[in-house]
């Protein structure tokens, strides 16, 4: 079990009042961390820290950010065991999982190093005579960064590490499900040298986290925000943004359909299905919840894809050896049961897996969905995938787009050329053809559309969310006015 306070300018503090919160262990209901619940004041606090921390931050050079953020990548790799124990302690993830979230965190923050030297403007031609007009990108201000539990340490470092490498300062939401996890994140990234009140790490119990966020997002300081997580709660944070005229970078839910073509290489389909569908128990946004298969080849590839859930067992992830671990809490598991039990009421078939035993659930597959079952359309979040069949690529496109969610999507065919025109179709800010609906590169637009929401993380494109696009001009002549 561990402590936590917050840290704000570097320093580690109790909350005001002394007030904590407690997150227990998924598998075991013991206690696995307790940590201060940050009061509106603590959070303002922070929010302060960072508006004084930005002057000298924005204006440190290139090579200062780059150097902090490459040693802070090895100190976070440095943390492996510290992760898979933190990981594996408040949200029940194997080590397979926490070791992979801290390899792509630490090349998210070698990317954001490579991007110091990458936030360029132009020069803009201009009908003014004598005039030299400039697009210039600056550092926002401080940003606002809200990350989940589900994939901690990759979307914890990911809020935050485009932002410091564009010069902004952050203060840090951690989520109330892995505090200590996220708090490992800033404890790297000190180590690395960042100076104070340059990140700040605010922790509250769950009761609280409403009126701080709106406090946050409403304090002057802060210029932009970006949030991971439930499209509910999405909605809430993108409405007081716009009140404060805050501009948002949100990447919400997912209810990822892979569509598998008449001409599919039904092996490669398989095991494509399989991994985006139970990776991490099925809790990553990007998940695969919908097979869209021609009626075709349907049998064929349901008797496959049963027969590789069944091979991947989900166990207790402390004894190392099953592939799949926990859900998060008791409560998914209940909510994520009923899904299956009104998919089986209305028709549906499981082919494999449907055990529950607590928060231990079997890799399952769901043949027959229709639209009147929950299954077609709530997004699940937990390891079960629903198979909808169809009879033709219209009704394969039709059925892919039937959903309010549009994060990541994929199509399988031998015929390329068909395969992309299928995913042009489709209705998603990402989409692979034949590969998983779960795949992530430090580089790439990462993003959604409809109710997965917008902006784009990653790259370049992270770039352009979290810096302020400046019109500025010199001019060397006289200028002749009309008055």
């Amino acid at each position: 079990m561990t402590d936590l306070g917050l840290l704000i300018n570097n320093e580690e503090s109790e909350a005001t009042g002394g007030g904590t919160f407690e997150r227990n262990n998924p598998i075991t209901g013991e206690l696995a961390t307790r940590a201060a619940a940050a009061t509106v004041d603590d959070a303002l606090r922070a929010a302060d820290a960072a508006a004084a921390a930005f002057p000298a931050w924005s204006k440190t050079a290139p090579a200062a950010r780059r150097k902090i953020l490459l040693a802070a990548a090895d100190r976070l790799q440095a943390r492996t065991d510290d992760f898979i124990a933190a990981m594996g302690a408040e949200t029940g993830a194997t080590a397979g999982w926490a070791s992979f979230n801290v390899m792509l965190a630490a090349d998210m923050l070698r990317e954001a190093a490579s991007l110091t030297t990458q936030i360029t403007g132009e020069i803009i031609p201009t009908n003014r005579p004598g005039s030299t007009a400039y697009g210039v990108r600056q550092a926002a201000g401080v940003v606002l960064s809200i990350a989940p539990w589900n994939a901690p340490v990759i979307l914890g470092v990911r809020s935050l590490a485009t932002p410091l490498a564009c010069g902004n300062t952050v203060v840090f939401k951690s989520s109330e499900i892995c505090p200590r996890t996220h708090r490992l994140i800033a404890d790297a990234l000190l180590e690395a040298g960042l100076p104070p009140g340059v990140l700040n790490v605010v922790s509250n119990a769950p009761e609280d986290a409403p009126e701080l966020v709106e406090a946050l997002i409403a304090h002057k300081a802060i210029r932009r925000v970006n949030f991971t997580g439930s499209t509910r709660v999405g909605r809430h944070i993108a409405e007081l943004s716009a009140r404060n005229l805050k501009p948002a970078l949100l990447e919400l839910g997912g209810k990822a359909p892979l569509v598998v073509l008449d001409d599919a290489d039904l092996e490669q389909a398989v095991a494509a299905a399989a991994f985006g569908a139970y990776m991490n128990q099925g809790q990553i946004c990007m998940s695969t919840e919908r097979i869209v298969v021609d009626d075709k080849i349907a049998d064929q590839f349901v008797a496959a894809l049963a027969a590789k859930a069944s091979s991947l067992k989900a166990g207790d992830p402390r004894a190392g050896n099953t592939p799949l671990g926990c859900l998060v809490d008791l409560s998914a598991a209940q909510r994520i049961d009923a899904l299956i039990k009104d998919a089986v009421a209305k028709g549906a078939r499981v082919v494999a897996g449907g055990g529950i035993e607590g928060t231990i659930m079997q890799a399952t597959v769901v043949d027959g969905v229709t639209p009147g079952m929950k299954l077609y359309r709530d997004e699940s979040f937990g390891p079960v995938v629903a198979v909808i069949r169809v009879g033709s690529v219209d009704e394969a496109v039709r059925v892919a787009n039937d959903t309010e969610y549009g994060l990541s999507a994929a199509v399988f065919g031998r015929d390329v050329t068909r395969a992309m025109s299928v995913a042009a179709r489709i209705e998603s800010g990402i989409c692979h053809v034949n590969g998983p609906t779960v795949h992530d590169e430090a580089q790439m637009p990462f993003g959604g559309v409809k109710a997965s929401g917008y902006g784009r993380f990653g790259g370049k494109a992270g770039i352009a969310e979290f810096t302020e696009l400046r019109w500025i001009t010199v001019q060397d002549g006289p200028i002749h006015y009309p008055i």
